[in-house]
């Protein structure tokens, strides 16, 4: 029997219906939402995700200015370029692409930029709020998923989840969050990774596993407990190909599993979008 399955557009839909409300209102107040985004170099992956948050910015009524540096630029021309946003009032929240050319360093870059105006919720700054349960923009992907259990009725509060990845954009934070006292969270969490050799005896009893390794089918049926809800947060790509971290057979072990394509990726837009009306609202009640 194959599982119920949990595509992100339905989630990602509701929350850009609130997003495109929340800018009318503004935009009323004689205030527009404005969501600037920066890229480095010629990477045409890159490029095309930042056409998707431009477009979708521009849907819900958002300014979306945009400053595409060459692949030669300096660090200078890098935090030059996030001074200028960050120095423009009517600029509420800003984007740095990920990855910059190796010869830039990102971190340093994130680390200059307004943490008030960081949609992607990255600044170490904003990770400190979210550490000590202070508000402040969430990291996308993560936020994303627990939107997603939150609209699908999937209880999470009191249940096991168990999370297979450490990284910094997902599996760490997302830890944080779902362990949370909210009604969307307040789980008991257990965070594993290939470091640790029998990582599949903690995926096999969770009530909720979440895949945020980047390691392709690294979920086989086998790693997961029959019925549990099973999301693929982690990917890779070759070239245009995506390869996700859950193996597409374990649909035939999970009760409820988010599909290869059109899971989480939706969400994560909504949630930077959600980030960048909140901060124009915040710019405006202060």
């Amino acid at each position: 029997m194959s599982a119920r399955l949990l595509p992100g557009g339905p989630v990602a839909e509701s929350v850009l219906e609130d997003v495109a409300a929340r800018a009318a209102v503004l935009t009323a107040k004689g205030v527009t939402p404005t969501l600037a985004t920066l890229l480095v170099g010629d990477d045409d992956a890159s490029a095309g995700y930042i056409r998707i948050k431009q477009r979708k910015a521009t849907e819900m009524g958002f300014d979306a200015p945009h400053t595409h540096l060459p692949a030669d630029a300096t660090q200078a021309d890098l935090h030059a370029a996030i001074a200028a946003y960050n120095d423009d009032p009517a600029v509420h929240g800003l984007l740095v692409q990920y990855p910059v050319p190796g010869h830039l360093d990102y971190d340093a870059a994130l680390m200059s930029m307004d943490p008030d105006k960081d949609v992607d919720g990255m600044h170490p700054i904003n990770m400190g709020r979210l550490a000590l349960g202070m508000p402040g923009p969430l990291p996308c992907t993560p936020a994303g998923i627990e939107a997603l259990l939150a609209h699908y009725e999937i209880p999470v509060a009191g249940r096991e989840v168990v999370i297979l990845g450490r990284g910094a954009t997902l599996g760490r934070p997302l830890a944080m969050m779902l362990s949370q006292k909210r009604p969307t969270a307040n789980a008991a969490v257990t965070v594993v990774h290939t470091g640790v050799p029998d990582w599949a005896r903690y995926t096999q009893r969770a009530d909720i596993l979440i895949a945020a390794a980047g390691v392709p089918g690294i979920i086989q049926p086998e790693h997961v407990k029959p019925g549990a809800v099973v999301v693929g947060g982690g990917v890779r790509y070759e070239g245009r190909r995506l390869l996700p971290d859950v193996d597409e057979s374990v649909e035939q072990v999970a009760g409820a599993i988010t599909p290869r394509v059109g899971g989480v990726g939706p969400t994560t837009v909504a949630m930077l979008l959600r980030n960048a009306i909140t901060a124009a609202e915040l710019s405006v009640t202060g």
